[in-house]
């Protein structure tokens, strides 16, 4: 098995790169953030390599770093995801924001990659998010709040107010983060804090 390539680039195509190593090329499948953040034809290049064997081919997928391998592996145990799913959702997403993404339970992020639709975003989520947090420098108490918004059952105050300032025009995860925030400046007076307080406050996060 090839676990890593290092050579130089000799051509691109649509969604590989030819990499000369000592005069042999190798076709290697890159997702499109990857292809953009290689260099030029003729320069250097390094590349952690997945390989895929088949009776009738082998393929290989190559990666920037080992943390994009390694998700390109877990998004492929969800059903429905193979490797054309999988570098899809690494041509719209780095994986850090992979990993809060799907540790927020951020569906609507994930559905912008190509091939996932909501079902397949939410399966996503639902699969990968005990594993995710060990990928995301979110902070943990974020990941849990957004669980319990998901679940229904994080307190009334903090419900109403991250969906106060959803309707207000922020994305899920900044109106979660900003609430999370708010509730961790409060300290021990967090439990009795109010919604409009919260939304105060979370605003006030949102505006630094």
């Amino acid at each position: 098995m090839i676990g890593k390539l290092k050579g130089v680039v000799d051509s691109y195509g649509e969604d590989f790169v030819i990499l000369d190593v000592h005069g042999v090329g190798y076709v290697v499948h890159c997702s499109a953030r990857t292809l953009q953040r290689l260099p030029s034809t003729g320069e250097a290049a390094e590349l952690a390599i997945e390989t895929h064997v088949r009776e009738d081919m082998i393929r290989l997928y190559g990666f920037r770093a080992d943390a994009e391998r390694e998700w390109f592996r877990l998004l492929q145990t969800v059903q429905g995801v193979g490797t054309r799913v999988a570098l899809g959702v690494l041509s719209v997403m780095e994986p850090g924001d992979l990993a809060t993404a799907i540790a927020t339970g951020d569906k609507g992020a994930i559905a912008r990659a190509p091939g996932v639709g909501p079902r397949l975003a939410a399966r996503l989520v639902a699969e990968l998010k005990d594993k995710a947090p060990a990928f995301s420098p979110v902070d943990p108490a974020l990941i849990q709040l957004s669980g319990a918004v998901e679940d229904n059952t994080a307190p009334q105050p903090v419900a109403d107010a991250i969906s106060a300032l959803v309707n207000l025009g922020y994305a899920q995860v900044q109106a979660s983060a900003a609430v999370a925030a708010a509730l961790k400046g409060a300290g021990e007076g967090a439990a009795a804090m109010e919604a409009k307080t919260l939304i105060r406050l979370g605003l006030r996060e949102l505006a630094r």
